[in-house]
């Protein structure tokens, strides 16, 4: 008997077009980080982050409450070999050494305790750190045939990444993922699905985003949105994850992207629902996990960094959606400025 085929339908591609308008009554966290490699392809990766908390109030001009920002060089091996940040921090030099895994978020709770428990926009910055040094060489996948342009340092071609079994990992390497090999790793001739996207920031609205640094051409950029408002006795969240690079034609392209909704009750700061979009993953199983953000309803949104790990694991994740609903651990903090 032959098995029963699943037809699963195409991978999402439809990105937000724009951020939606600023609320009058709200606080509108935003970040990136921009991931480069100034001498070339082989050399250290640069991370330059920025974050900031703007509050748009009922009445009169909106006002930047916070801003972060940090330059960090990291080795091949994803150890951190510099780190500034803007305004500075006691003791962030200590960073240096350190591995940008799963462990490094430890490292900076130690180092920064007061940032991590304030939720200031540095913390978000740093906690992303361990997730960029993964993804971003996925820039240079778009430039396969063009590294003599590109690379200038060395003439080794670009390597494609270490194979290893990947099964279980998450809900779009499932086992019988049609994104997986033979030998369990990613399959090698599966492309990502990408999808174009418009600029981050509202042409109408040069409030709505920080500045945006220009960025050179192999490049990828993690952004982020979060706006949180008052409704009744909940607080409202309305938020986007973005990872995208750019091509040699010069257009920006998704890997991933998602929307959130979420609703936290003001006197508890426990989560009352989240409804997770997909809007841009690479491939067709992906979005299967995309339901299971509801499971978060009735966890302290401020342990939503702890509780996401433990309540969204194996196949019930997608890693990009964990990263994009670990972040709204700080919005009751963003809601006391409300």
């Amino acid at each position: 008997m032959k098995p029963v085929e699943i037809t699963l339908p195409d991978p999402p591609a439809d990105p937000a077009l724009r951020p939606p308008a600023r609320r009058p009554g709200s606080v509108r966290r935003t970040s990136t980080i921009l991931m480069t490699w100034p001498a070339g392809f082989g050399t250290q990766l640069r991370l330059d982050g920025r974050a900031r908390d703007l509050l748009t109030p009922q009445h009169g001009s909106a006002t930047v409450l916070a801003q972060d920002e940090f330059s960090i060089g990291v080795g091949q091996d994803r150890t951190l070999e510099d780190v500034r940040v803007a305004p500075g921090r006691p003791g962030i030099s200590r960073l240096v050494g350190a591995r940008g895994g799963g462990q490094l978020r430890s490292v900076i709770r130690d180092l920064l305790p007061d940032d991590v428990q304030a939720g200031t926009p540095l913390s978000l910055l740093l906690d992303d750190v361990a997730g960029c040094t993964l993804i971003a060489g996925f820039a240079w996948s778009r430039w396969r045939d063009w590294k003599d342009i590109v690379a200038p340092v060395g003439s080794q071609d670009i390597p494609q990444p270490k194979r290893r079994s990947m099964v279980g990992v998450c809900a779009g390497f499932r086992p019988g993922s049609r994104a997986l090999g033979d030998d369990g790793s990613s399959h090698p001739e599966m492309r990502h699905n990408l999808a174009g996207v418009p600029p981050l920031a509202d042409p109408e609205d040069p409030m709505g985003w920080h500045q945006l640094d220009r960025h050179p051409p192999v490049a990828m950029r993690r952004a982020r949105r979060i706006d949180v408002w008052q409704e009744g006795d909940s607080i409202a969240v309305d938020a986007m994850f973005r990872d995208s690079c750019w091509q040699p034609d010069g257009a920006e392209v998704a890997v991933h992207e998602y929307s959130i909704a979420a609703a936290i009750d003001r006197p508890n700061g426990r989560v009352l629902s989240v409804e997770a979009t997909p809007r841009v993953l690479p491939f067709a199983e992906c979005p299967a996990a995309a339901p299971n953000a509801a499971w978060l309803a009735g966890a302290s949104a401020r342990d939503l960094r702890s509780e996401v790990l433990l309540r969204l694991r194996s196949t019930d994740c997608c890693t990009h959606l964990n990263d994009a609903l670990r972040a709204l651990a700080e919005v009751p903090v963003l809601a006391d400025v409300l």
